[in-house]
């Protein structure tokens, strides 16, 4: 309670401010230049915020461009690393929506639902080095009709990169720190060339020890732009390309951290003891957690696995021609590829390798074998807009195409007794392949919206989208074989609202929206192929996609030194998809996907940013209300309540939110300390477990020099995260949620951490 009374007065006192400033600190404010971290959307009829690039320069390098926006209203951001780059634990969540129910782009590209092991896309912390972000905009509630996007059911970040520079010039980085961190960045900037045309090209090298047990995340990465003016017509041009290699933490459970401590890990470096723990399971896995005595302090095969890995290769890349054909008609058309190679690995004591109790064997004998799941991607699109000004309208229309192939493999690798394999090296030569899929997406989206300005005052939008998704299955290797084709499409799916301007301090917003989330094409996750033929072809005429239905309202203002905005919102989630089984279990129905009613999300949102005049001070507050609820019981496909979870909280999604932070900038001096407050998260869907809430805070703090020598345009930054060194849970359904009861879904966050960071401009 106290947190709550600490972090709303920072928040109340800005909006006390805001309703006691006059005329005249209006009319001066306006003539003083504001220095803006944060933009409220101004002149949008959804609720909608940007972050500036002042902003992103303060956080740590090698910060995860999604971990910027964890400050504005209805944001709930959690990750087990400091920089929020760490994938199989990195969470985003806004207003009761999961991140795979909301949709990413960058400079209008689409990333896909960013789950960890994407069919359709990829991390943003693989898509472009966060030294190279130009901007994040955040739409809580709906994406605009344009985005290109078939998971948007909730908000949308559009992430922008950088321009290049019209000077020639460079930039050299290096930051050292917590954890043996160490991460090299280097720009050169090619400036205005003789074509008119100019560009960059960065490259970026990180690594660091994991904070706990023994094990390395490291990434490699290199960005290429180009801006060509032709004609009236420019031609922007990326290649991004990602190298990524991290070794993961152990998911806990509740028990295990009250039993072994928030610090426990895999037990990675130590096979001698991994070997016994697997040898003793698998002379007796019936007595496991019971009769089996592992080395102390283990009880069950499942509190130590040796190690696990994700890596990931990405090569991403666009071309875009912006085109005023006229003086009221312009046009845009962005043509896209991707394609990534990755392997997710464990190394499992569930299965020994081949020559594991073999007399005489010296090879592949281990009692432990390493399990992938393998991905590649290879996706080409092309999205395109029009805008066409007739008088008061301006007139959108344009779409989205995309062709995507996706191939998805279950393989096991043999270990040797004597050393085991290292795994931040791709593995080859598996001794059995479980299955192997191959899947095909079609999208096709398109979109058309009148903007229509009735007067200075009063603005309307109104349009829709229409969206068509065409899936395939094709097993390629082993059982359950699996093929057939489903499709996900809606005809209208429509989006207005209004923006009401009372004078130029003060406007008003309201919106409808209506979105689908189109069917995965995996054969993990909630995707209709993660089951059996028989089971898809249960479900595949009668499997409706997710939808939502939401509406919000706002004020936007600015009195003095203050701006901000309040808003309030309503959601209807809709047909939202579960594993059941269909029928008895003991019969061994196959578990398939099912519709599963409906979630109902209100809450309240507000924020507001205080710069006073001449200061070099500002003070940013937000807060954020949400109560989302299952409308509905689990019913399997005999019509029997298998679940109970009507008018529960829906997982992962506290109900409370503070944000509050206090920033100073003199132009050679700045920093930034910010506090973070979560409340209560349920991780079961009868709400019986949940992790407490947690306050966290972070400071940065750096001096940019401004001389005539070597020492000009140098800058010398100091990053703590986690400054009170808070012991919490902050990840969790790492290993999805379940109906109640304790489960190994939880990741502990990382203890204070500190980097300091050099950077030199030229």
């Amino acid at each position: 309670m106290k947190h709550h009374l600490l972090l709303g007065a920072a928040f109340g006192a800005l909006m006390i401010s805001a309703a006691q400033a006059s005329a005249a600190e209006a009319e001066a404010a306006d003539a003083a230049e504001v220095s803006e971290l944060v933009v409220y959307g101004q002149g949008e009829s959804r609720q909608v915020q940007a972050i500036t690039p002042q902003e992103i320069t303060t956080a740590a390098p090698g910060t995860s461009p999604i971990k910027l926006v964890e400050k504005l209203p209805g944001v709930n951001f959690q990750s087990s690393d400091p920089f929020g780059a760490y994938e199989w634990s990195t969470r985003i969540s806004i207003r009761g929506f999961n991140q795979n129910q909301l949709g990413f782009t960058l400079d209008g590209v689409p990333l896909g639902d960013m789950s960890y092991g994407n069919f359709n896309g990829l991390h943003i912390s693989r898509a472009i080095i966060n030294e190279d972000l130009g901007g994040v905009e955040l739409a809580q509630g709906a994406g605009s009709l344009a985005t290109a996007s078939t998971s948007n059911l909730g908000g949308t970040l559009k992430f922008l990169s950088r321009d290049p520079s019209h000077e020639m010039g460079g930039m050299l980085q290096a930051t050292g720190g917590s954890s043996n961190t160490w991460r090299l960045v280097g720009r050169f900037e090619t400036g205005d060339l003789p074509s008119g045309g100019r560009g960059y090209i960065t490259y970026a090298e990180q690594h660091a020890d994991k904070w706990k047990g023994d094990g390395e995340q490291k990434q490699s990465q290199l960005d290429v732009k180009f801006v060509q003016p032709i004609g009236p017509a420019t031609l922007t041009g990326f290649y991004n390309l990602s190298r990524r290699r991290e070794n993961d933490y152990q998911d806990l459970s509740q028990g295990m951290i009250e039993r072994l401590g928030s610090s426990w890990d895999n037990i990675t470096g130590q096979w001698d003891l991994a070997v016994a723990v697997a040898q003793i399971y698998l002379a007796n896995p019936a007595g496991d957690c019971t009769t089996n005595a592992y080395p102390s302090p283990i009880k069950c095969v499942d509190d130590a696995y040796y190690n696990a890995s994700g890596l990931r290769d990405d090569d991403l890349w666009g071309a875009t021609v912006d085109w005023p054909l006229t003086e009221t008609f312009a046009a845009s058309a962005t043509v896209y590829g991707h394609t990534n190679e990755g392997q997710g690995t464990w190394y499992t004591p569930y299965v020994p390798s081949p020559n594991y109790g073999v007399a005489g064997a010296t090879s592949d004998n281990a009692p432990i074998s390493v399990r992938t799941t393998e991905y590649e991607i290879d996706r080409t699109g092309v999205v395109a807009k029009a805008d066409w000004t007739l008088g008061a309208h301006v007139i959108s229309f344009g779409g989205w195409y995309e062709d995507n192939d996706f191939t998805q493999a279950r393989r096991f690798y043999a270990l040797d007794l004597a050393s085991p394999q290292g795994n931040l090296d791709f593995f080859s030569d598996p001794f059995f392949t479980q299955w192997e899929y191959g899947f095909n997406t079609k999208t096709t989206q398109g979109f058309i919206q009148d903007v229509w300005t009735i007067n200075d005052a009063l603005k309307v939008n109104f349009g829709f989208k229409a969206v068509r998704v065409e899936s395939t299955s094709d097993t390629l290797v082993g059982t359950d074989v699996i093929n057939g084709e489903i499709t996900s499409e809606n005809g209208f799916l429509p989006q207005v609202g209004v923006n009401f301007r009372l004078d130029e301090n003060n406007e008003f917003f309201g919106g409808y929206t209506e979105n689908m989330r189109a069917f995965g094409a995996a054969h993990t996750g909630l995707s209709p192929f993660a089951t059996t033929q028989a089971g898809f072809n249960a479900i595949k005429n009668t499997l409706e996609p997710e939808t939502s239905k939401t509406v919000e309202a706002g004020w936007r203002f600015r009195t003095g030194t203050i701006q901000g905005v309040v808003a309030a919102y309503y959601v209807k989630f809709e047909d939202r998809l579960i594993g059941t089984s269909a029928g008895a279990g003991i019969v061994g129905n196959p578990t398939i996907l099912a519709n599963a009613g409906s979630v109902t999300s209100k809450g309240f949102e507000a924020a507001a940013t205080w710069t006073p005049e001449g200061s070099d001070w500002s003070l940013f507050a937000s807060y954020a209300y949400n109560d989302s609820q299952y409308d509905d019981d689990i019913v399997n496909a005999a019509g029997v309540v298998t679940q109970r979870i009507s008018g529960k909280t829906v997982v992962d999604t506290p109900k409370h939110l503070f944000n509050t932070e206090a920033a100073y900038d003199n132009g050679a001096w700045f920093g930034k300390l910010s506090a973070h407050y979560t409340s209560e998260r349920y991780y079961t869907y009868t709400n019986d477990q949940s992790v407490d809430p947690a306050v966290t805070m972070d400071l940065s703090v750096g001096y940019r020099f401004d001389r005539d020598d070597w020492m000009k345009d140098l800058e010398v930054q100091l990053n703590v995260t986690n400054l009170f060194d808070k012991d919490y849970v902050s990840t969790m359904g790492t290993n999805g949620f379940g109906y109640s009861g304790d489960a190994m879904t939880l990741q502990t966050a990382a203890p204070r951490q500190a980097f300091v960071t050099v950077r030199k401009a030229f």
